[in-house]
């Protein structure tokens, strides 16, 4: 790497497990600035070493976490990551996101990322600490949920609970259940498409990751720091502190119930049919108060976001959990029309340590249950279970079931699309999905068309638009029309790019409220570039266009990008009753491609739109 080049460590950490071999690999700061680090950098590295034929569960697939630039520094919020692979729902390219520690200890220990290939014979776990790395025997460790894996790995190593971080998976990686997440730091996990299989089929357990005393350098300490102060007070929101910053997205729930976009019974309903008692029971306020809440934040975070709590009343009381976030909550509640806090709380709980992602599990549960009220499903077929709606004992029952790949459980495992297929009848028309094979996130997307849209026809098997702060920075109205054809077109082309940036950045989310412009001044202060908007959204645009070139290659086609039918349904009750997006959709779709620079057929991108981001050798990928 260029001497003087602040910010970076400047290596790989790379990781052979057929052949137990580990070492570093330099970057260069040409690759560190075109790709920024994250998902910038994983991708580059998926599309050149991924080539098209090779399965996610091939060896030859990689699984890459990486951080960026801002990890580990003074910005809010600096633990944080991304996952990159190909990703085991649609057998294409994967990019996710996890908080915690990981990220900031990742770079204390010198690396920007660590890229895993191969396949072991045993299963390991790779220990990453200051002189190095090693993979160690993970033997005893088989069969462990992710919370006792942490636990475990730290004992066996001497370390603190904050002295390391530990990210892997449970029973459901290593069965390889294709929905399965990274998980670690007990309450963060990497989830979408299916990375803890992935990693499962390299038989890693874990990752555990040494609190070094190393620190990161920076071009410019004082304007980073100012810069991070500066994001956080827009954060806090002045003298009325905000609600991401007193409750993180606690306070999503009751908010979205009075508004008909709470996603409910599996997309039957826009109504959650709760009493207000038990609904005041979802609010942040009797949650923080009525279950012990104990702070446990993030690297470097500020916000009052994350807790780990006691269940104090039901049939679980006595359990320990993690607070859940909005998405666990609209998960385990409304999408399985659970209406009891503290069941909905220990469900997503178990969802965390049995190695899911939630919002995948909970689209599969919700029509797993609606197949069983219609009759299509019967206690014959579930192994005995009674899958009524809300019905909590016999879901967490379910959940071990597809985590160990028994009975039922074992049709279940391969997630919610081919999990509907293998059932058969009317199963499939139920199925809340995109044709790539990928459930949405936590909310009623037919009141959300930019979100609808945007994961129809994303490359990465969860959003890939979201974010992008202010609306006319993007030469944008100032308000949206969310059931505007046209709007929803243009506001996704536009704004695309501008998430892959700050998922390259290794800050989580939360902490800097999608400000584009104090991010760029942030990588200037960390690096001593001077990092542009136009060249932040060129990084974010860079990653995007590889991600559909790698998706391309490897058979993933525009006849893709479309919701399943369920998803893509009409209300039909709420504030969007008969309001629905397909009759748009093919318009939609190729007016989406010509303003991306994509062909309006095939949906490649044009030689001259990958030209003009640095592609050229894409260009000879695709169209000759």
């Amino acid at each position: 790497m260029a001497s003087g080049t602040k910010g970076y460590a400047g290596k790989l950490l790379r990781v052979d497990m057929t052949t137990e071999r580990v070492w570093d690999e330099p970057l260069d700061e040409a690759t560190l600035r075109a790709y920024v680090g994250g998902t910038g950098l994983g991708v580059k590295i998926l599309y050149e070493e991924v080539p098209p034929g090779v399965q996610w569960s091939d060896p030859e697939n990689r699984l890459i976490l990486a951080t960026g630039p801002l990890g580990g520094t003074s910005m809010g919020g600096s633990g944080s990551f991304s996952v990159i692979t190909k990703g085991a729902l649609t057998n294409g390219a994967a990019t996710t996101q996890a908080n915690g520690f990981f990220g900031a200890f990742l770079r204390f220990c010198g690396y920007e990322a660590i890229v895993v290939q191969g396949a072991a014979s045993r299963w390991l776990y790779l220990h990453v600490h200051e002189g190095g790395a090693e993979l160690l025997d993970a033997s005893a460790l088989l069969g462990k949920d992710t919370w006792e894996t942490d636990d475990a790995i730290k004992a066996e190593l001497g370390k603190s609970e904050h002295g390391m971080s530990v990210f892997g998976i449970g029973p459901a990686g290593e069965n390889l259940v294709r929905f399965a997440a990274i998980a670690g730091d007990k309450g963060h996990a990497a989830g979408h498409n299916g990375t803890g299989a992935v990693m499962g089929s390299k038989k890693l357990k874990a990752i555990a990751i040494d609190r070094s005393r190393r620190r990161v350098a920076v071009h410019d300490s004082k304007r980073l720091l100012d810069v991070s102060r500066r994001l956080l007070d827009s954060v806090k929101g002045g003298s009325t502190p905000s609600d991401i910053y007193s409750w993180g997205t606690l306070a999503m729930l009751t908010r979205f119930a009075g508004a008909g976009t709470l996603p409910t019974k599996n997309y039957t309903t826009n109504t959650y049919i709760i009493s207000p008692e038990d609904l005041e029971k979802y609010g942040a306020q009797y949650i923080r108060e009525h279950f012990e809440a104990k702070p446990n934040p993030c690297w470097a975070c500020q916000l009052h976001h994350c807790h780990v709590m006691r269940i104090t009343e039901g049939p679980y009381q006595g359990e320990i959990v993690e607070e859940p976030e909005y998405e666990g909550f609209a998960a385990w509640g409304p999408v399985t029309g659970q209406t009891q806090v503290a069941s909905t709380m220990t469900i997503s709980n178990d969802v965390e340590r049995l190695g899911f992602e939630t919002n995948e599990c909970s689209w599969l549960v919700s029509m797993v249950m609606e197949c069983y009220e219609k009759g299509i499903i019967n206690r014959e077929d579930t192994d005995g279970l009674e899958m009524n709606w809300g019905n909590a004992d016999a879901t967490r029952a379910l959940l071990r079931k597809i985590a160990y790949r028994e009975g039922f459980g074992n049709t279940l495992a391969e997630g919610t699309m081919r999990a509907a297929r293998l059932i058969g009848g009317e199963a499939p028309n139920l199925a809340i999905h995109t044709m790539k094979g990928n459930s949405p996130r936590g909310h009623d997307h037919r009141l959300r068309w930019y979100e609808l849209f945007d994961t129809s026809v994303s490359s990465t098997g969860t959003i890939e638009a979201g974010g992008g702060g202010n609306r006319t920075r993007f030469g944008l109205p100032e308000q949206g029309s969310p059931f505007d054809p046209t709007d929803v077109v243009a506001t996704t082309a536009k704004v695309k790019g501008s998430m892959q940036f700050q998922d390259s950045l290794g800050v989580c989310f939360f902490n800097t409220r999608s400000d584009l412009t104090l991010l760029c001044e942030a990588v200037s202060a960390a690096t001593g570039w001077d990092f542009t908007w136009d060249e932040a959204m060129q990084v974010g645009r860079r990653s995007v266009n590889l991600l559909k070139a790698f998706n391309l290659r490897h058979g993933i086609g525009p006849e893709l990008d479309r919701p399943s039918p369920r998803y893509g349904s009409t209300p039909v009750d709420g504030p969007a009753q008969g309001v629905g997006i397909m009759p748009h959709w093919d318009q939609m779709v190729r007016d989406y491609y010509q303003q991306m620079g994509w062909d309006v057929e095939t949906s490649r991108p044009l030689p001259e739109t990958l030209r003009s981001l640095g592609l050229e050798g894409v260009v000879a990928d695709l169209w000759t």
